[in-house]
């Protein structure tokens, strides 16, 4: 099990242009490929009349459940850019979708490449990603003069305290 991974906290929407093409990366928190499924066929519908909507998606703990798809352009061009850039930033449960306008300009294989990996960056900028970390949820009670023991010694262990309440026993 991993002690800490990054995932969408809020989706967002990056765009890029490249020879007069638009790039429209988004991206969303997904925990199972129903959810992604249904996010990419959301998308299809805003952007109806895109000349392409290519995929990649990241699923699991151990990323048991990873895929791409190139929707038309060509092979090795979009999906596989894409699912590259989540790998590198290391993001679980994360799926984009890269909306394609076609700009009336070839790119070449390498130009889409580049193009389809540079919208996830900027789609992953323009959402919200944070890293979570597992850990156990415990209650401590202690009296007035333990509070400060209690605050040192989570400092000094970097454990975090998510709530603290101070009551009259």
């Amino acid at each position: 099990m991993l002690e800490q991974y990054k995932t969408i906290y809020e989706g967002g929407e990056g765009e890029i242009v490249e020879k007069k093409s638009r790039f429209i990366a988004t991206t969303r928190l997904v925990k199972s490929e129903e959810e992604a499924a249904a996010f990419l066929e959301e998308m299809r519908k805003k952007y109806w009349d895109a000349t392409h909507n290519c995929f990649a998606y990241v699923i699991g703990e151990r990323r048991e459940i990873v895929r791409c798809s190139d929707d038309g352009e060509p092979s090795g061009t979009a999906g596989r850019p894409m699912l590259d850039v989540l790998l590198g930033e290391e993001m679980y449960d994360t799926a984009v979708v890269v909306t394609r306008y076609f700009g009336g300009n070839l790119l070449g294989t390498g130009g889409l490449v580049r193009a389809y990996a540079k919208a996830v960056q900027e789609g992953l900028a323009c959402s919200r990603v944070i890293t979570k970390y597992h850990g156990v949820l415990a209650e401590v009670d202690t009296d007035y003069n333990g509070v400060g023991k209690l605050q040192y010694l989570f400092a000094q262990r970097e454990i975090p305290v998510m709530d603290a309440q101070y009551t009259e026993a």
